[in-house]
């Protein structure tokens, strides 16, 4: 990528804003794209303020709203796609006709969603991203951002040789955001990270509390666990091989039977505060549909064509689309709920042969230049 590349971040909420404003606090040409208008005004007029635990930086972002993507003329070297997972396709035809022929678009977010942006922009553009930030956003034009540079975390890779080189482009943007690692296989990466998710942002924000307070509740962590194996089961089922992510090393996760515990474990020492609670919750909060069919809903979906019984998964998006639907409240009382829907036993890991990857990521340095 050459010398100050032009840069869109297309979704600039939570997640979206915190990077953005990391790219400019770099000095890195950035345009932020946003679907809230108020949060567009507010940024115009008053900036963007994301708020850290014991920092706050203040920026001036170029911000334009959806609407006005159609008056754009100049193109983009590169584009972030900070949305949900259901949102990629739209995200990534608003944003393609902009893009430069030989520019490149990253899928920053959750779900298995490379192979959307890659349908969209083509291969050779794509790059897939495994992303580990927690923000939240009540009030346009100020982040509350969870996890600083320091405690985030990304992983960047893409589906075939055609693109080689591209997603270190996009790690030298990123690592103004955190520490960042380049992986061979990111299929298997981001299915990593969805075993987490899995055992994590649906189910913690079912009971309507921070993270690190729901694992405590009497029968939730059995039920966390649960989901997670199964979700590790179902990858591994695929093909999907078994590979590092938060920043362990091969060695780490070698033990299947203990992985989705040791990840927990990791995830909630190294990147959650107390008080942090799930995307999964703040979407409930504001009354918009969650993730939950692209986390919880894309191992179910893949189990039922696999054949495998996923009782816990299945448990979990039942009780969400309850909430969803009016029919229930966020409360530490549906972990009963969750038990009673959970029927049969979850598959052992053990039924499948782990493939491993002899590839441990390299890390790249973070650096202010």
């Amino acid at each position: 990528m050459n010398a100050g590349p032009r840069v869109a971040v297309v979704g600039s909420g939570a997640n979206g804003s915190a990077i953005g404003a990391d790219l400019i606090s770099a000095g890195v040409d950035v345009t932020l794209v946003e679907q809230w208008p108020e949060h567009v005004e507010t940024m115009r007029h008053q900036g963007l303020t994301i708020r850290m635990p014991g920092d706050v930086l203040h920026v001036r972002p170029r911000v334009i709203h959806l609407c006005e993507v159609a008056t754009l003329r100049e193109q983009f070297d590169a584009a972030l796609i900070v949305m949900k997972a259901y949102d990629t396709r739209w995200a990534a035809q608003l944003i393609e006709p902009c893009i430069a022929s030989d520019g490149v678009v990253a899928a920053v977010q959750n779900g298995m969603s490379t192979h959307v942006l890659a349908d969209v922009v083509g291969p050779a553009r794509t790059v897939g991203a495994v992303i580990e930030i927690s923000s939240m956003m009540t009030e346009p034009g100020v982040v509350e951002r969870h996890s600083p540079p320091s405690r985030s975390w990304f992983a960047l890779g893409t589906l075939d040789g055609s693109t080689n080189g591209r997603a270190a482009d996009i790690a030298e943007l990123l690592v103004s955001s955190g520490p960042v690692e380049l992986v061979t296989d990111i299929q298997a990466t981001k299915w990593m990270k969805l075993v987490s998710n899995c055992t994590t942002l649906v189910p913690t924000a079912i009971l309507g509390l921070p993270m690190l307070s729901a694992v405590d509740v009497p029968g939730m962590r059995e039920l966390m666990l649960g989901a997670g194996r199964e979700a590790l089961v179902v990858g591994l089922a695929q093909g999907h091989a078994v590979v590092p992510i938060f920043g362990l090393t091969a060695e780490d996760v070698t033990d299947t039977d203990r992985l989705v515990d040791h990840l927990l474990d990791t995830l909630f020492a190294g990147f959650v505060l107390p008080h942090t609670t799930t995307t999964v919750l703040h979407d409930w909060q504001k009354g918009r549909h969650s993730e939950v069919d692209d986390i919880n809903g894309e191992v179910v979906r893949r189990a039922a064509e696999l054949g495998l019984g996923v009782p816990y998964n299945r448990a979990i998006i039942e009780v969400a689309y309850r909430i969803e639907r009016g029919e229930l409240l966020p409360s530490p009382d549906n972990v009963r709920l969750l038990h009673s829907l959970v029927e049969t036993p979850v598959v052992s890991s053990s039924r499948f042969r782990a493939r491993t990857t002899e590839d441990v990521p390299a890390q790249v340095p973070r650096s202010s230049g």
